[in-house]
């Protein structure tokens, strides 16, 4: 059995085997975070049946996914990186979630793109749960603003996102997240990467976004 395809069981079973422990019913999907690898790296794991794939830059997306998903009509591709509205044409293109949506100009941008194909797109809402300067998403109280509006234009918002500040104690920050999600009824939530996934996993995350415990490290 490939490497990629054993990590990505391994993770499975530990998810399942820690939340038994704590009496949590969940079974996040998992998003293989291909970004930076080749093809062949991940051509083990598309054949063995997983579908869901991460990638952070448009023109990477573009270059290595366009002919893969013709083969393999049932992957999902999703965005996990910011997205710059100059390239939001081709990744409504490619994609098929975006997970960092941010602002009303961007919503709007990918309504008006998606549109022109006829093409649905499902959005989470990243917000910065951290309120880090640096860091891109909403401010928590303005997601139910940014909920309404999208819905308004017709966006298809299924949940809520964020990255937990880097040395915090991420649980924290998971539990608030869920919370919102659920105030606001959005049935999806996109938390948990290599490192916590089984915190987040532990607060009703339904997408985790694994990418080198999968894949091994980026060179």
């Amino acid at each position: 059995m490939h490497n990629a395809v054993k990590n990505l069981l391994e993770i499975k079973d530990n998810i399942k085997i820690q939340l038994n422990k704590l009496n949590i019913n969940n079974n996040p999907k998992i998003v293989a975070v291909s970004k930076t690898f080749k093809i062949d790296k991940i051509l083990p794991l598309i054949e063995y049946g997983h579908y869901d794939y991460g990638e952070n830059k448009v023109q990477e997306a573009v270059e290595k996914w366009t002919e893969i998903k013709k083969k393999y009509p049932k992957i999902r591709l999703h965005m996990v990186g910011k997205l710059q509205t100059n390239k939001v044409k081709f990744a409504v293109k490619i994609f098929d979630y975006i997970h960092s949506v941010d602002s009303e100009k961007l919503a709007r941008k990918i309504v008006d793109e998606q549109n022109k194909i006829n093409k649905k797109i499902k959005v989470f809402l990243q917000v910065n749960i951290g309120d880090e300067n640096q860091k891109s998403g909403i401010d928590k109280n303005e997601v139910a603003q940014l909920v309404s509006f999208s819905k308004e234009i017709g966006l298809e918002v299924i949940g809520l996102m964020c990255i937990p500040p880097i040395n915090s104690d991420a649980e924290v920050y998971f539990g608030e997240m869920n919370k919102l999600n659920k105030d606001i009824g959005l049935p999806e939530l996109s938390m948990g990467m290599s490192s916590d996934y089984i915190l987040a996993a532990k607060h009703s995350s339904t997408y985790i976004r694994v990418g080198s415990s999968i894949f091994g490290q980026r060179s």
